[in-house]
């Protein structure tokens, strides 16, 4: 875990794979994925979240990502043995979180292999290391924030994803809240509470 915990100011460079934040008259270098770049592609300002990995023990490279969850994912990708920042960093280029997610939740070896530097007993090694332990990246929130379905539906869906809940229980834990006990999607907390009891 980095002693930085994000940085915020100006940027002063930037490509899809490096940025250059200056904050207080210092600039910070950090290497970023594709979804960091594609979300900052069009700032001049920008808060980037930090995480640092020891190339070795006196050789730090630092990873800034746009919000919290891409770097929390990073965070546990580069937990599995085999798993380096710059090959955490070319996953989450390749693929979004919920693509990841999924793939390990379900054994896809060969989704994870397709990515660059990603050989067989690594993919294998991630997906043991980590199915079961997505949390609230269990199904790919990303998909659970674009669905068009009710908003308070929405909202407790996220709610018992964020609590740790698997996606499909949670959805299925609704869906009966709604239809067996007849719960309206109007109060957001009693349809969460309901759905609590259907786990």
């Amino acid at each position: 875990m980095s002693f930085i915990n994000y940085i915020k100011g100006h940027i002063a460079s930037r490509n899809p794979a490096f940025v250059v934040m200056e904050a207080n008259g210092v600039g910070y270098g950090l290497f970023v994925s594709l979804q960091t770049f594609s979300k900052i592609s069009q700032q001049t300002e920008a808060q980037l979240f930090v995480e640092s990995v020891y190339v070795r023990d006196d050789n730090p490279r630092y990873y800034g990502f746009a919000d919290e969850e891409e770097r929390e994912l990073f965070r546990k990708l580069i937990s599995v043995s085999g798993v380096g920042g710059a090959s955490a960093l070319l996953m989450l280029s390749s693929l979004s979180a919920s693509e990841i997610a999924g793939a390990i939740n379900t054994a896809n070896v060969s989704m994870l292999k397709s990515i660059k530097g990603i050989g067989d007993k690594t993919a294998q090694r991630i997906v043991v290391d980590l199915k079961g332990k997505m949390g609230r990246h269990e199904g790919g929130i990303s998909q659970i924030l674009t669905t068009s379905y009710n908003k308070n539906r929405d909202e407790a869906l996220l709610a018992l994803v964020t609590l740790g809940f698997p996606k499909m229980s949670a959805e299925k834990a609704l869906e009966k809240a709604i239809k067996q006990q007849g719960i309206s999607t109007e109060n957001v907390e009693q349809l969460i509470k309901a759905a609590l009891k259907n786990f």
